[in-house]
C-alpha cells in the first residue's frame, strides 16, 4: 500500500512539473514573457541584423595581420554580449561581420572598427610608450586623489622594458603633462609631479564602471595591426520571413506531435512514458535557451532537432531492451530494472562521444558554429537527464500503482502470448 501511495504521488508530481514546465516555455513569466520561447534571441538568418565588411587601410597585409585583426573582432563581438556573430576573412584585405539583432548599425560599426592604439605621449607629441608595453590592465575604484571621491579607473601594469621607458618618461616630465591617448583621443592628461619607477600608473577621467572596464578590456585585447575603413554596411531582414518562421513552428509542432503519437503506439505505455518525459525535455530545452541568452540561428535549431531525435533514440533503446527481458519471462517491474541496466552503457557511449564532438566545435568553430555546438549540448545532458531518471521513473510509478500487465507497455510475439 505504501509503495502505490508512494508511486502515486511521484506521479502526480510529475504531472505539475510537466504542466507548470510547458506552461514557462509557452507562455513565460511576467509581462516580457520570461524563460518561454517568445524570450528566446534569433539570429540573423531569422530576425535580421547587420552585415558590415571592412578593409585594411593598408597594403601589402599578411595573413598573421589578418588572423590577428579577425580574431580580435571576435573577442570584441563575445564580449559585447553577441554570441552569434561571426567574424571572417573575405578575399585577401576584407573581414566580412554579421551581428544578429542589433539595431544601431551605427554604434556596431564603432566598437568593432576600434584599432585600439594606446599611446603615452610628451607634450611635445614623441610617443614614449604604446599599449605593446602594457602587461595588464584592469578596472579598479578607488580615490585618485587625496581629496578625491572614489571612482571608476583604468589601472595599468608595464613590461620591464615599458616600466623602465615610463620612468625615464616621467623623470625627464616632472611638473609637465603625460598624454594618454586611444586611436589619437586624447582620454586622460595627468601631470607628472615625481618619477614613476614602480612600472604601473593608473587612467583616470570621467569613466563609468563599464566604460573603465570597457577601455581595460580594449587594452587587454591589444591593438589592430592596421586601421579599418567601412566597405559595406547592410540591414539584412530575416532569410526565413515572418511567414517562413510561422511555418516552421506549425511544423515543429506537427513532427513532434507524430514522434508522440509513434512512441504511444509502438510501445504502448512505455511510449506514454516517454511522451511524458519527452515533454519535459522539450519545455527544459526551450528555458535553458532564454536562460542562457543563446541567439538562436537555423543550426542552432539543427542542434535541437539532433538532441530531440537523441532523447527518443535513447527511450527506443531502453523499451527494445526491456521487451527483450519480458520475452525471457520476467515480471514488468524486473525487465524494467533489467533494462534500463542493459540499455544505459549503449546509451551514454552514444552522448558522451556526441557531447565531445560538440564539445570540439564549440571551442574551435565560430559564430553559427558554435551555436549549433551549444544547443546540441545543451539538448544532449537534457535529454539524458528525462531518459534515463524521468522516463524511469515514470515506468516504476505506472507500475506501482498496478498497471503491471507486460502487454500493457509491450508488444510480444504470439507464441510468447499464447504461453
Amino acid at each position: 500500500m505504501k509503495t502505490k501511495g508512494r508511486s502515486v504521488a511521484v506521479l502526480l508530481v510529475l504531472a505539475v512539473a510537466v504542466a507548470v514546465l510547458g506552461f514557462l516555455a509557452l507562455f513565460g513569466a511576467g509581462a516580457n514573457k520570461k524563460l518561454s520561447y517568445h524570450d528566446i534571441k534569433l539570429g540573423l538568418d531569422l530576425s535580421g541584423g547587420v552585415a558590415i565588411v571592412y578593409q585594411a587601410d593598408k597594403e601589402d597585409v599578411t595573413d598573421d595581420e589578418m588572423a590577428t585583426a579577425v580574431s580580435l573582432i571576435q573577442h570584441r563581438l563575445d564580449r559585447k554580449g553577441w554570441s552569434e556573430a561571426e567574424a571572417a576573412q573575405q578575399g585577401t584585405n576584407r573581414i566580412r561581420v554579421e551581428i544578429p539583432g542589433v539595431a544601431d548599425a551605427e554604434e556596431a560599426i564603432k566598437e568593432l572598427g576600434k584599432t585600439a592604439q594606446l599611446q603615452f605621449m610628451t607634450a611635445d607629441g614623441n610617443v614614449v610608450l604604446t599599449g605593446a608595453d602594457v602587461v595588464e590592465a584592469r578596472k579598479e575604484v578607488g580615490k585618485t586623489s587625496q581629496n578625491g571621491a572614489s571612482e571608476p579607473y583604468v589601472a595599468l601594469k608595464f613590461s620591464d622594458e615599458g616600466a623602465k621607458a615610463f620612468a625615464d618618461a616621467t623623470t625627464n616630465n616632472i611638473g609637465k603633462q603625460i598624454y594618454i591617448a586611444m586611436d589619437n583621443d586624447v582620454i586622460s592628461a595627468p601631470k607628472v609631479n615625481s618619477a614613476i619607477t614602480d612600472g604601473e600608473c593608473i587612467i583616470t577621467g570621467n569613466f563609468t564602471g563599464e566604460s573603465a572596464e570597457e577601455l581595460a578590456s580594449l587594452i587587454r585585447e591589444g591593438s589592430m595591426p592596421f586601421n579599418l575603413t567601412v566597405m559595406e554596411m547592410n540591414n539584412i531582414g530575416a532569410r526565413l520571413g515572418a511567414n517562413a518562421v510561422s511555418t516552421s513552428k506549425t511544423a515543429a509542432f506537427v513532427g513532434i506531435l507524430l514522434v508522440f503519437i509513434f512512441m504511444l503506439f509502438a510501445y504502448k505505455m512505455s511510449g506514454f512514458a516517454a511522451d511524458w518525459a519527452l515533454g519535459i525535455y522539450l519545455s527544459l530545452e526551450i528555458i535553458a535557451i532564454s536562460v542562457l541568452g543563446i541567439t538562436l540561428t537555423l543550426p542552432g535549431i539543427a542542434g535541437v532537432i539532433l538532441s530531440v531525435g537523441m532523447a527518443v533514440d535513447a527511450n527506443v533503446i531502453i523499451f527494445e531492451r526491456i521487451k527483450e527481458e519480458v520475452a525471457k519471462g520476467k515480471s514488468m517491474r524486473i525487465a524494467v530494472q533489467a533494462g534500463f541496466s542493459r540499455a544505459l552503457p549503449a546509451i551514454l557511449d552514444g552522448n558522451v562521444t556526441t557531447f565531445i564532438a560538440a564539445l570540439v566545435l564549440y571551442f574551435m568553430g565560430t559564430g553559427t558554429i558554435k551555436g549549433f555546438a551549444y544547443t546540441l549540448m545543451i539538448g544532449i545532458v537534457i535529454s539524458m537527464f528525462t531518459a534515463i531518471f524521468i522516463t524511469r521513473l515514470i515506468l516504476k510509478s505506472l507500475i506501482g500503482i498496478g498497471l503491471n500487465k507486460p502487454l500493457l507497455y509491450v508488444s510480444l510475439p504470439k507464441e510468447k502470448k499464447a504461453q
